[in-house]
């Protein structure tokens, strides 16, 4: 006959895991937490932040360039209004 153990590999790797209790899971889940924080606070301090200077920098260019777009739209958009217009002859 054949022996339990290599009768069922499948049951034979289950077994060789450990199981942990529902505390021992409660603990792992908090220090996983624990953990998740720490390693964001070191990253967090490796960042390097931008000047004043460059945020202001920055916001303005973004804010011509949404406005330069806008105003380019609004003039393609009368001027293809205005030819459907003419074409349809509504």
């Amino acid at each position: 006959m054949a022996d339990k153990k290599t009768a069922n590999p499948a049951a034979q790797a289950q077994s060789g895991k450990k199981k942990t209790s529902f505390l021992g899971k409660v603990k792992n889940f908090f220090k996983g937490i624990a953990k998740y924080f720490k390693d964001t606070r070191s990253e967090l301090k490796k960042v390097v932040w931008p000047s004043k200077k460059d945020v202001k920098t920055n916001t303005i260019t973004v804010l011509v360039v949404v406005i330069v777009a806008a105003v380019v739209l609004i003039v393609l958009d009368l001027i293809f209004g205005g030819a459907i217009h003419l074409v349809v002859g509504a």
